[in-house]
C-alpha cells in the first residue's frame, strides 16, 4: 500500500498520522503474519529508534480503537494484529502458533433474549488446530 492510502487510512479513522503511527500501520498493511505488538515494536524500532516501546503500543491501541486494525486474542499467548478489518475469521495452529486467515462464514447473531443485558459488539470464529507446515511434521512424526 503506498503512503497516501496508509495517509488517507489514518485520516478517515480520526487519526493524525504521526511517523511512528504511520511506521506502525505501513508495517501491518505490508506484512499479514498477525505479528504481536512486541513483534510490531521491534521491526518499527531498527527502522526508527525514535519509536519507544510505549509509543508503538499506544499507537496499536489507538488503531484498534479506531476500527483501522483488529486484535486478534490467541488464548495463552500473545495477542496478534491484523490490518485487514474485513469480515474473516482466523486459524491458529496449535503447534507453532501461526494465525491465518480464513474466509467469513454467516454466525447466527445471539437473539436479544440469551444476550441479556449484553451488547454484542463483534464476532468472530477462531478455528484451532494444524497449519499446513505441523500437520505435514506431525504425520511424518506419526508414520516413524
Amino acid at each position: 500500500m503506498d503512503a497516501k492510502a496508509i495517509k488517507k487510512s489514518l485520516e478517515s479513522g480520526g487519526l493524525r498520522c504521526t511517523p511512528q503511527r504511520y511506521a506502525v500501520m505501513a508495517f501491518l498493511m505490508e506484512h499479514d503474519i498477525h505479528p504481536t505488538a512486541a513483534e510490531i515494536f521491534e521491526a518499527v524500532n531498527r527502522a526508527d529508534p525514535r519509536c519507544s516501546r510505549a509509543t508503538a503500543y499506544n499507537n496499536l491501541r489507538d488503531l484498534v480503537q479506531a476500527g483501522l486494525v483488529r486484535e486478534v486474542a490467541v488464548e495463552g499467548r500473545a495477542a496478534r494484529f491484523d490490518a485487514k478489518v474485513m469480515r474473516h475469521h482466523h486459524f491458529v495452529c496449535d503447534i507453532c502458533g501461526r494465525v491465518e486467515d480464513m474466509d467469513w462464514y454467516d454466525v447466527p447473531h445471539p437473539s436479544a433474549e440469551s444476550l441479556g443485558k449484553r451488547i454484542l459488539r463483534q464476532s468472530e470464529l477462531i478455528f484451532r488446530g494444524l497449519c499446513a507446515k505441523c500437520a505435514q511434521w506431525y504425520a511424518s512424526r506419526s508414520a516413524s
